[in-house]
């Protein structure tokens, strides 16, 4: 790892860096060349001698200003990689630390007690020694000892000789009086005397070794008497954080701050018992009461910790704090989030985790405790529960409204709550939906306000795909309203809802479409635009962060809103594929666009009036009654408008030029392509152009229709006739043309010299350019 890192360093230096002067590896042969260039490079580091200071400043003398600007930009980089690299590491053998850190603790507990043991056996020893050096004294030496008895028995004891003699009694008192403080103080003076005494020898071996014992007794008696105390429940505050330090000061660090711990785990305990959900609280009283409880309880346990043992047991402090987190959290999700969950609550499910995110940031502040994760991770499931819940409500409530909506495009109600209703105008102009639409967009504004808060828990993408699945839910509705869809399948995700009132009319039809683009572009969007990531101030580093996460965050807003265009198109193409059938087909099944009306002219020629196919003339004035229709209701968005009759145009002229049944008849069928029928073919080609010019006709169909025609040219020429010399002049197809569009738009619509619309996909196509249609055809 260290290797890896290493070389990724070196590949982000500056340039003209080179990092910690290591050189760069030429090739495979060079390797080991470089492996000794390596190891002399190093050499200086590894020196007692080396001056880290001394060393850049020799390295910076050579450097202008902005070279070491990039070289403490990359320091600085490596500093943050490294810190990076550390807590990966922590955290990745935390379980080992903490099971590393108690082990060694235990050991230090066991280490004291063999100490104490020892202590006991040495005094026992020096005592049975003495004893046996007393019996083997010489019978002559009697009479000495007995001068020597009578000497001591006649002189005063020594003052150390009697406060070695009131030692245990001294205990005793200030034990009974709980006077910690100079009973630790007295047991340091013995132990004192104890060292003291061994190495002078002013104490016999039998009352050094009474002393001895007398310390260990004692010692056990206050060590006992402190965790008593410690675990009462009327102990806190400066009295629990006397007793750890005095157990401390004994030698039982360990059983010193576990004791600390678990008398503030006692008193969080009985401060819990009188905080109990109600049935007619939401959630929020109860989580706030409990997190002020919990977060004060680990606040002062911090807090007395680092006072008596500073970072000592840090570890077993965070141990013990994540536990008491998690307790927490099971509390808030069995006694407020659950019942929130399960009904869809997410605003109040978003408000209990907001309020106890809220007290742990506070704990947080200072800097040395991070539980913020622990909460969000065990709060993460019974939120996404209610999420998921809440859009299921918007989803069943829809499909309800769906079954009733007659599809006539209203303003938004007056009477709704300013939070939803549409307060905006899409291009200035107030939007119309019908009110299956409109009161799906009011879900969904209300929605976004509940899941705004939420985005700490990293909810945003899963939020927007759980809405786009809704949104294609209505999208399935607004297919099956057509009438063509009743027995077909939705192309969409889910079950589709075949409880939906049928539009009837174009206009209703063309509402369909006019819900589904006006959601998916400008409203949705404008309401997810809620979920943009909220951070609190900070310095230079949060500034970066929110940079990115708002780059990130306008990048799946855009895909977003892809996705939904995406469900928006497949409406649409449903609209066109409906409307081009009822024209191809009559309700008895019959093809009005077949190759034999065009081979059949020629054997009825009597009479002939010239005019384009009726199928076309009617596809003429679909699109001109739904373009009447759209321009009002699509108020702003008239490309989409124009698009959508575009496409309808070239759903109709790709089935034509994709009917294989229609081209084998024409190219090899029995009767041939003859001249009436290639001039009506020409004709109706020729109105397609002139009728679809800059309003219904893309450029890609447009070309289309020219391949169409080349290929009926084609095929009538491989019969040995030419065509030039049988169709009219171009003039005469235009005037015929002409006539038949002024006919069916009531005289008011002109080509070649006419309006166009100047922002349509076509509009630089010239009406003229039909004229090129049978030399290109020729070539």
């Amino acid at each position: 790892m260290a290797s890896a890192k290493s070389s990724r360093s070196r590949a982000s230096a500056p340039s003209g860096q080179v990092a910690a002067g290591v050189p760069h590896a030429n090739g495979g042969g060079a390797g080991q060349e470089a492996g000794v260039l390596l190891a002399d490079k190093l050499k200086i580091f590894k020196s007692d001698n080396f001056d880290p200071g001394a060393y850049v400043q020799s390295k910076c003398q050579s450097m202008n200003e902005k070279e070491i600007k990039q070289l403490c930009n990359y320091l600085q980089d490596l500093k943050r990689a490294s810190a990076e690299e550390m807590r990966k590491s922590v955290y990745a053998n935390y379980a080992a630390f903490i099971r590393t850190s108690k082990e060694i603790s235990d050991l230090e507990g066991e280490l004291l007690s063999i100490k104490n043991l020892l202590g006991a056996q040495t005094g026992l020893i020096h005592g049975l020694a003495e004893g046996v050096n007393i019996d083997s004294l010489s019978a002559g030496s009697e009479s000495i000892r007995e001068n020597d008895i009578s000497n001591v028995e006649d002189r005063e004891p020594s003052d150390l000789e009697k406060w070695v003699e009131e030692f245990p009694d001294m205990l005793e008192v200030l034990l009974a009086e709980r006077r910690v403080d100079e009973a630790l103080d007295a047991l340091d003076e013995a132990e004192r005397v104890v060292t003291d005494a061994k190495q002078k020898q002013t104490v016999g071996t039998a009352e050094l070794s009474s002393l001895q014992n007398a310390i260990c007794e004692h010692r056990q008696k206050l060590v006992d008497q402190l965790a008593e105390a410690a675990c009462q429940s009327s102990t806190h505050g400066v009295e629990l954080r006397a007793a750890a330090a005095a157990l401390k000061r004994l030698g039982d660090g360990p059983r010193a701050h576990s004791l600390l711990l678990s008398a503030h785990y006692q008193r969080l305990q009985y401060n819990m018992q009188v905080i109990h959900p109600t049935s007619t609280s939401y959630g929020g009283a109860y989580t706030a009461a409990l997190s002020q409880q919990v977060f004060s309880a680990i606040g002062q346990a911090l807090n007395d910790s680092q006072a008596v043992f500073g970072d000592e047991y840090a570890s077993e402090l965070v141990v013990w704090s994540t536990k008491q987190a998690e307790a927490f959290s099971h509390l808030v999700k069995r006694n407020a989030l659950a019942s929130s969950a399960a009904a869809g609550g997410l605003r109040a499910a978003a408000e209990c985790v907001q309020i106890a995110i809220g007290h742990c940031s506070m704990l947080e502040a200072r800097g040395r405790l991070s539980l913020s994760s622990v909460l969000l991770k065990l709060f993460r499931p019974s939120v996404e529960q209610a999420l998921n819940a809440n859009l299921k409500r918007i989803e069943e409530s829809t499909a309800a409204l769906a079954a009733a909506d007659d599809w006539v495009l209203t303003y938004p109600p007056t009477g709704a709550r300013p939070s939803n209703k549409i307060s905006s105008t899409v291009g200035g102009i107030q939007p119309k939906l019908s009110s299956s639409a409109h009161r799906f967009y009011s879900m969904v504004q209300d929605f976004f306000e509940d899941v705004g808060p939420l985005l700490s828990m990293q909810l945003g993408g899963s939020t927007m795909d759980g809405l786009l699945k809704v949104f294609n839910s209505y999208i399935s509705l607004l297919i099956n309203a057509l009438p063509s869809s009743i027995e077909e399948e939705a192309n969409l995700d889910g079950p589709v809802n075949k409880l939906v009132r049928i539009a009837e009319t174009e206009t209703q039809q063309l509402g369909l479409l006019a819900n589904a683009s006006l959601l998916a572009e400008e409203l949705l969007p404008r309401a997810a635009m809620k979920l943009s990531p909220m951070y609190q101030a900070g310095g230079m580093d949060d500034s970066r962060r929110r940079g990115s996460d708002r780059n990130t965050r306008v990048l799946e807003q855009r895909e977003w809103k892809k996705k939904l265009q995406r469900s928006v198109d497949k409406l649409r193409d449903s609209f066109c594929r409906q409307h081009a059938l009822d024209l191809i087909f009559t309700e008895d099944g019959d093809n009005n666009l077949s190759a034999e009306m065009y081979i059949s002219m020629d054997l009825n020629s009597d009479e002939l009036e010239w005019a384009p196919s009726p199928i076309f003339q009617e596809l003429y004035a679909k699109l001109n009654r739904m373009a009447s229709v759209a321009s009002d209701m699509f108020v702003g968005r008239e490309r989409f408008a124009t698009l959508l009759m575009m496409r309808l145009t070239e759903t109709v002229i790709l089935w034509l030029s994709e009917d294989q049944s229609f081209w084998e008849e024409i190219e090899e069928g029995a009767r041939p392509l003859g001249p009436l029928g290639l001039q009506q073919f020409y004709l109706d080609m020729q109105f397609i152009i002139l009728s679809g010019q800059g309003r219904f006709l893309s450029r890609n169909v447009h070309q289309v229709v020219i391949d169409i025609i080349e290929r009926a040219m084609a095929a009538f020429s491989a019969t040995g006739m030419d065509p030039d010399s049988t169709l009219p002049n171009d003039d005469w197809f235009f005037e015929v043309a002409q006539e038949t569009i002024s006919r069916i738009s009531g005289g008011k619509t002109r080509f070649g010299n006419g309006e166009r619309e100047t922002n349509s996909p076509t509009a630089s196509i010239s009406a003229q350019s039909i004229s090129s249609f049978r030399s290109h055809g020729s070539l």
